[in-house]
């Protein structure tokens, strides 16, 4: 028996939870969850807010089923919603271009993560580079597979956590990567790669033979006005000269951009081969999405209900990444760069007083207070604990999520400063 009562298992390992896991897991503890709605301010969240907004489409309340929907779907997910996902981006990034994507291109995922992690295990023994910070559920999904070798990428404060084109390159030649794992919009940083950069990013794929892993679930959420100026979206697939040929593998779906976060329906999009690989994975990893989602999914990816859905989200998100910003700062954050995209804010606690000055300390805190928020360490992607003995580079710094409403949003920063003058005047 363990000290916990509950049996342990030497077959099993310790298997770590991802940042906004452990950080909702903690508030659970403290009754987030069960005590009445509103008490708590979820800043932690990596989910935007779901419901109604001005000026989207009216949102899905019901699904119907059918004798055919009680079924499996494919493993790669209905052809009719591979074929409207195809379809899509050659509406909104291909048009002109003389390759097209088809059904063919596309699978289906129950999930992001699980999209990814069939990425992952269709690998085979290479380097993949990837970049710090970045997505928490990285750091396991980079050590689970052997197969391949992860290779950190350090993005540096003084750059704006960029790197140019030719950094790049000598990353990847130096190091043999033969693939790259990112985020774009970064997650946690809102650091943006578009326009003639990402076409860059694209090309040096291409001419490299580095396939590009681009997770790109905030791709909706952009506030460079110049990027998002085109639809409203970013996206490598509107560089890929030959969709089956070129290396760049691309992951988004209905949970962000969409704001249909349970539904968990995802798609990857990407060369025939890699398709097929990933499906093969899918078979024995999770077996496939949700038919009945599936299918009610196909009329959200119209361009009349898309327009609308972006509209809203530069319209509400834009006004709380402001509001988010401002009171960071007026509070003693430093941040350090503004957000082109997500709906994050990656703030730097090292000028408050010293008791709350670092991640952990600050996240803690807030708790006190009510309020959930990501300490910056668990965005220092490291597979397998392998940089071990070392602080975090990221260990000053906090994520806070403008993803809630307006008013859960003002009401933490409301929490927080209290919180931050209370320890400034003892």
């Amino acid at each position: 028996m363990s000290v916990a009562g509950s049996l342990t298992f030497n077959a099993f390992r310790p298997v770590p939870r991802t940042g906004v896991i452990f950080v909702t897991t903690e508030a659970q503890k403290l009754g987030f969850g069960t005590d009445p709605a509103g008490t708590w301010c979820n800043l932690g969240q990596g989910m935007p807010e779901c419901g109604y907004l001005p000026e989207a489409a009216p949102r899905i309340e019901s699904v119907t089923l059918d004798s055919l929907t009680h079924e499996y779907a494919p493993v790669a997910g209905v052809l009719e919603l591979r074929q409207a996902v195809a379809d899509m981006y050659n509406r909104r990034f291909r048009v002109g271009k003389k390759s097209q994507y088809t059904a063919e291109n596309v699978a289906i995922s129950p999930g992001g993560r699980p999209a990814l992690t069939r990425a992952a295990a269709a690998l085979g023994n290479i380097h993949v580079g990837h970049f710090l910070p970045d997505y928490t559920a990285y750091e396991e999904l980079l050590d689970i597979f052997r197969m391949f070798t992860p290779i950190p990428i350090a993005l540096e404060v003084e750059k704006n956590y960029l790197i140019s084109p030719a950094e790049l390159e000598k990353e990847i030649v130096g190091r043999g990567l033969s693939a790259l794992l990112l985020s774009n919009p970064c997650n946690p940083t809102g650091q943006l790669i578009a326009g003639q950069e990402l076409a860059t990013w694209v090309d040096l794929a291409r001419r490299l033979g580095c396939v590009m892993l681009m997770d790109e679930f905030y791709s909706h959420y952009i506030w460079d006005k110049k990027a998002a100026a085109r639809n409203g979206m970013v996206s490598a697939a509107e560089y890929v000269d030959d969709v089956n040929t070129d290396p760049v593998v691309i992951i988004d779906g209905l949970t962000k951009n969409w704001r249909y976060a349970g539904w968990r329906i995802c798609w990857t999009v990407a060369p025939k081969s890699v398709i097929e690989a990933v499906s093969s994975a899918g078979s024995f990893l999770d077996g496939g999405a949700s038919r009945p989602l599936q299918c009610a999914a196909i009329p959200l990816l119209s361009d009349q209900v898309m327009d609308a859905e972006n509209k809203a989200i530069q319209l509400v998100f834009s006004r709380k990444r402001a509001l988010l910003i401002r009171r960071c700062r007026e509070m003693g954050m430093i941040v350090d760069v503004e957000p082109q995209g997500t709906f994050y804010v990656f703030a730097d606690l090292s000028r408050l007083p010293e008791a709350i000055s670092d991640g952990m300390s600050f996240f803690r805190a807030a708790l006190e207070e009510k309020v959930i928020c990501v300490p910056g360490e668990f965005f220092d992607v490291n597979p397998g604990k392998r940089r071990q003995n070392r602080s975090s580079r990221f260990n000053r710094h906090v994520r806070l999520s403008f993803g809630p409403c307006e008013k859960d949003v003002t009401e933490a920063c409301d929490r927080l400063e209290t919180m931050i003058r209370r320890f400034q005047n003892c």
